[in-house]
């Protein structure tokens, strides 16, 4: 059981269950590695929902494309969603049309980031997109120097471009596009640039 999805008995039959508007670090994933707060996020679902009767709240969609039941876990009357997006062991993940409860979410999710528990604490973790595997090398010690203390380093090399489709890319001196790049930002170190929300030019 991952923290998103539970196995739960409906009707007589086990379904995989998957948490509506939240996604949490990934610890069973075949080919990722086991993120940061994710093993949390899986303690706590089977902590307070293993051997439990849920009640499921659907939204508009009744299964994903894997065949999961997607729903808002009921435990009395807490939201199991809620409480991972309370804990900062979840980040709000948004696929139309089901979105019934996204301000509330936001609401929840916005508090979790300013108190920088869970996954908030490390810096730049937590994304729109995802979870940031670069960051992890900081570790879990709430040190959150990284990036923005280097910008003032003298002679910053490394050329941040946004591209015409609006990609944010940086390029390393030695880059195939490297020289003619007409840079957006100079950064001193690649974490900088990626802090920034640049990705590393493939070439």
């Amino acid at each position: 059981m991952d923290g998103d999805t539970l196995k739960a008995t409906i009707d007589g039959k086990e379904e995989t269950v998957r948490l509506i508007l939240v996604d949490t670090p990934e610890t069973v994933h075949p080919s990722k590695p086991v993120q940061p707060f994710g093993p949390e996020a899986s303690d706590f679902a089977k902590e307070t929902l293993e051997g439990k009767d849920v009640e499921l709240e659907l939204d508009v969609s009744e299964r994903d494309q894997y065949g999961r039941v997607l729903a808002y876990v009921w435990i009395g009357d807490k939201m199991f969603n809620e409480m991972l997006l309370e804990k900062g062991l979840a980040r709000i993940a948004i696929f139309p049309p089901d979105v019934k409860y996204v301000d509330r979410f936001r609401e929840i999710e916005s508090k979790a980031r300013q108190k920088e528990i869970g996954i908030w604490s490390i810096e730049n973790y937590a994304t729109e997109e995802g979870y940031n595997e670069t960051s992890e090398t900081q570790g879990n010690t709430g040190n959150t120097s990284s990036a923005k203390a280097s910008a003032d380093c003298d002679d910053p090399k490394i050329k941040g471009n946004i591209n015409s489709s609006g990609e944010k890319i940086y390029h390393v001196p030695g880059g195939q596009f490297y020289d003619v790049t007409n840079p957006e930002e100079m950064f001193c170190t690649e974490e900088e640039a990626q802090a920034a929300g640049y990705r590393k030019s493939k070439r």
